[in-house]
């Protein structure tokens, strides 16, 4: 069973394209965390918010990686920080073409 990541946090930009391009590094670095498979990335320059929804393999991993991400946040200036952790049903979501293994 694969394991649902909702963060988010307040921010002040960058937000769109700048984003992009200032966080590129950040998001490759993603790419090797253990036990990760994939991140959305979410933004609202309206509300000054930004996070992103991760799935993982397992909850410890998800979990090991929300104390990490909550440190490097931190580092930023960064410490109010909400994440949730979800298991996920694949057989619906399936149903709603969901990209979960």
């Amino acid at each position: 069973m694969a394991y649902l990541l909702q963060v988010d946090f307040k921010m002040n930009g960058p937000f769109g394209d700048e984003m992009a391009e200032a966080f590129s590094d950040l998001a490759k670095s993603i790419n090797e965390e253990d036990g990760f498979i994939w991140k959305i990335w979410t933004e609202s320059p309206e509300t000054n918010e930004s996070g992103g929804i991760y799935l993982f393999e397992t909850k410890e991993t998800a979990e090991k990686y929300i104390d990490m991400h909550s440190k490097r946040l931190a580092g930023f200036g960064i410490t109010d920080v909400n994440a949730k952790i979800f298991a996920t049903n694949s057989k619906l979501t399936e149903i709603n073409k969901g990209p979960v293994k």
